[in-house]
């Protein structure tokens, strides 16, 4: 019997070493093609590149968005996640369409990501209601797991208080800055476009509250105009039969100096069909991107371009040139979904590796430009506009505008300094 316990003690002791000695083959190179490959081959810079996951412990990261009807570019950006990391790396989910009507599912999609032991962090954008939900239960049951939202339709302090990490576009900054280059381009009224739904969202309406000061400071008019919500009985389909059928007499009212604005995705592409035809400036959509209403508008086929937004941005330029739209159309050149799902995980992963600070703004943007490598970024603390109180989690963030035009331009928007009196406009 002693013979035998020795034995077995034996084979354990050399099992045990082998194990220790047997690297990490399970580790996975970014894909060719991948951001990791096009920052360069050069193995004395590896700074600029993404840092891959070789050599380090077993990491998960797990990104959950809407379909691609309803939100492709964020999901197109988490499959490019997924692509440069692989599938076992990267774990991709999709919340339901009509999530308002289905919270519980919604709820279980995103706490499902954790029942994978080597989960270490999941991402959620845009981060719909249910979300604050989904990280509580999380948190309870694995605290070890960093929790990401990007873009949250909740309240931002609630969302706050149980992810690690929020990151929207920046709508106090923004607010200032689109009235900022609309004024520089020579517009001297300002319309704004939504609905009592998404006006009772803070975000939205502090931003609104922001552009209506912001008018006032450079001696522009201030317009509110309502259009129907595409989530009521109308749907879709009415909603955008009623702004192409008011821009016309928008135009004629308030004339063709006028830049417009709407918070609604589904209005954004009527609007654009009929300033492009009947004249007004459009500075950037709600939530920016070359392919947010233009595709549609300009009734161009961007299939050989996708996924390389050089190419749609050039394709999408030249179409707004040919129809006389130069210098009055702008957008941000890269897709703000898309980089916003790719840049946060690449985010989440350098901090996994121990390579950046959660709360570091530089990293943040660094993580984004990986995704938009022509753009700069910009962004700050969320600051509460009730106590003035700056969040140490919740980061606002913003892309340099780009107006189309022959040639195009950055408006520098990156670089200017939005005075601090906005930052507490309610």
């Amino acid at each position: 019997m002693k013979r035998l316990l020795s034995l077995l003690l034996a084979l354990a002791m050399i099992f045990a070493l082998a194990a220790c000695g047997g690297g990490n083959d399970n580790a996975v190179t970014p894909a060719e093609g991948t951001p990791a490959d096009t920052a360069g081959d050069a193995a004395d810079e590896p700074a600029d590149e993404p840092a891959d996951a070789e050599g380090t412990e077993d990491w998960h990261i797990g990104i959950v968005t809407g379909s691609v009807s309803q939100s492709e570019d964020d999901r197109r950006g988490a499959e490019a996640f997924q692509a440069a990391y692989g599938e076992d790396k990267v774990t991709l989910a999709i919340y339901p369409d009509n999530f308002t009507e289905e919270l519980e599912t919604t709820i279980q999609t995103i706490v499902n990501m954790s029942d994978d032991p080597l989960m270490k962090a999941i991402i959620v954008n845009q981060s719909i209601p249910g979300t604050t939900e989904a990280f509580r239960q999380i948190k309870d049951r694995r605290p070890d797991i960093i929790c990401i939202a990007g873009e949250s339709h909740e309240d931002l302090p609630e969302i706050g208080s149980a992810a690690d990490l929020v990151c929207n576009n920046d709508f106090v900054s923004r607010g200032y800055l689109i009235i900022r280059t609309a004024h520089e381009l020579g517009c001297d009224t300002f319309v704004h476009i939504s609905f009592p739904r998404h006006m009772s969202y803070e975000t939205m309406s502090r931003r609104a509250a922001i552009m209506e000061a912001a008018c006032e400071e450079f001696g522009m008019k201030f317009i509110l105009e309502t259009a129907p919500d595409p989530t009521t009985d109308v749907g879709i389909p009415g909603a955008q039969a009623y702004i192409l059928e008011k821009v016309p007499e928008w135009v004629e009212k308030y004339g063709k100096n006028a830049a417009y604005f709407c918070t609604n995705d589904a209005h954004t592409e009527p609007l654009l069909k009929q300033l492009l035809e009947y004249g007004g400036y459009f500075i950037e959509a709600d939530l920016p991107s070359p392919l947010m209403g233009y595709p549609g508008a300009l009734g161009i086929d961007l299939t050989e371009e996708q996924g390389d937004f050089e190419k749609i941005l050039a394709k999408v330029e030249a179409s707004i040139n040919e129809k006389g739209g130069a210098g009055k159309f702008g957008t941000w050149a890269y897709s703000y979904g898309y980089t916003l799902s790719a840049g946060l995980a690449e985010h989440a992963k350098n901090v996994i590796e121990g390579k950046s600070e959660l709360h570091d703004m530089d990293a943040i943007a660094s993580a984004l430009q990986v995704y938009s490598p022509n753009a700069e970024w910009n962004g700050s603390s969320y600051t509460n506009a009730t106590t003035g109180v700056k969040s140490d989690n919740t980061f606002l963030i913003y892309q340099d505008t780009y107006i189309m035009g022959d040639p195009g331009h950055y408006m520098g928007s990156a670089q200017v300094e939005v005075p601090e009196k906005y930052f507490t406009v309610s």
